[in-house]
């Protein structure tokens, strides 16, 4: 399926901010599930310095700093993305008990080795609860894809989507102890649940196509950046990906910008500013098929 993405960040400054610098992971990545035809990241006002490279774990990184106040900022995407099939699904992940002694016998480092994300994160640190949380899911003999399956399904009966409930600094600890939060929330409590029995884990942002309800227009700029889970099932079976806030595999309606061990690897947009008042912002996505 071919996808048009299309995504729009704005900021504004009560004052005009100065000595603005900004590291940006906004660009699609290709990889073996996903090609990229075209991709523009455009800037306004334009930058007057800007590197884009590939950072640690293969993400587009795009650093832009200004040297003139700036009262506003917008940072558009256009981009083009072939999301092709999934190949035929089987489960070959070993047995949950056998994956300590697997992931023993790893010996890369590479960006996508598992030895990265199997221990506490910035983000995402051991938490009791939510281990015991996911060791209630499990069941004798079962094999690791399955016991992914089982936590991210549980999790989903957990946790209530809520978008006023939780902010971008709310820990995986606040959003599980009160039940509620938006994606990101639910991706860090799963990654704490996963590392807490042993599986590792990783953070994925991205796009997730959505569908009005029947009979009604789909919403210009209506949809959002999404996060979901990686979770690594052994050296034949590799990295799959789970969205806990959906409760399914992500599928073929999921386009990757970034992975990391937890949000602040992905951070779409970070950085730093010199200014005196609030700052308003907003972001909007439009994620529709070439053939629309």
């Amino acid at each position: 399926m071919i996808y048009d993405i299309r995504l729009v960040i704005d900021y504004a400054y009560a004052a005009p901010s100065d000595g603005v610098r900004t590291i940006l992971r906004l660009i699609p990545q290709g990889d073996a599930a996903q090609s990229v035809h075209s991709a523009l990241l455009t800037i306004d006002p334009p930058p007057d310095e800007r590197r884009d490279f590939t950072d640690f774990f293969g993400n587009v990184t795009t650093t832009v700093g200004w040297h003139h106040p700036v009262t506003a900022i917008t940072y558009s995407l256009q981009t083009r993305i072939d999301r092709l099939p999934d190949p035929p699904f089987l489960d070959l992940s070993p047995p949950l008990a056998a994956l300590a002694a697997t992931l023993a016998a790893q010996q890369g480092l590479d960006p996508l080795s598992p030895h990265h994300f199997s221990g506490a994160s910035a983000r995402v640190a051991p938490l009791e609860e939510v281990t015991d949380f996911a060791r209630d899911c499990l069941s004798p003999g079962m094999t690791v894809f399955q016991a992914v399956q089982a936590i991210g399904q549980a999790l989903h009966r957990r946790l209530e989507f809520d978008a006023a409930a939780t902010t971008v600094d709310t820990t995986p600890a606040e959003a599980f102890a009160q039940g509620r939060g938006v994606c990101q929330d639910f991706a860090h409590v799963m990654i704490a649940a996963l590392r807490g029995i042993g599986v590792p884990a990783g953070y994925v942002s991205g796009f997730l196509r959505t569908f009005p309800p029947p009979g009604q227009p789909r919403l210009e700029g209506a949809d959002a950046m999404h996060a979901w889970v990686q979770a690594w099932c052994g050296p034949e079976m590799g990295w799959v990906e789970f969205d806990p806030t959906n409760d399914q595999m992500a599928g073929p309606d999921y386009v990757t910008v970034a992975r990391g061990r937890d949000y602040g690897d992905v951070l779409p947009v970070h950085g730093v500013l010199r200014s005196a008042g609030g700052q308003t912002s907003g972001q909007s996505v439009d994620m529709v098929p070439a053939e629309e």
